[in-house]
């Protein structure tokens, strides 16, 4: 069973930039991982995902050229960094974790739905 933790949120002005970890535990190399994110009053929406090799990537729309995933298996953890930080970027953001397959809709239902997630860290960003 995989155990991830999510930090490295907290407040940042527009246009800045963080760098969330997320922790992991148990079986970590064989997991394609993902990042959502969750504003109060809406649905938890996906933001990133990157598969158990590191070699491909997959960023929602809102995201593309302005947040990049990675990870590193040596360390158990996955990254992801984010720049021209906006006040709409303001969120719990949470990574996920699931031994999934097929195309990358598939992939980002199945994580969506996974029973592997981690407990949240807050981003907010000022004006």
């Amino acid at each position: 069973q995989v155990q991830l933790v999510e930090s490295g949120g907290g407040l940042v002005q527009a246009g800045g930039s963080l760098r969330l970890p997320c922790a992991a535990s148990g079986r970590f190399s064989s997991y394609t991982m993902g990042w959502f994110r969750q504003a109060p009053g809406k649905e938890r929406e996906f933001v990133a995902a990157i598969s158990w090799s590191g070699g491909s990537t997959y960023y929602a729309d809102s995201v593309k050229g302005r947040f990049t995933i990675s990870r590193d298996n040596a360390k158990n953890t996955v990254y992801l960094q984010i720049n021209s930080l906006k006040p709409e970027d303001t969120a719990v953001y949470y990574c996920a974790a699931a031994q999934v397959r097929g195309s990358w809709y598939q992939i980002v239902r199945q994580l969506k739905e996974s029973d592997y997630w981690g407990q949240g860290t807050q981003v907010t960003v000022s004006s």
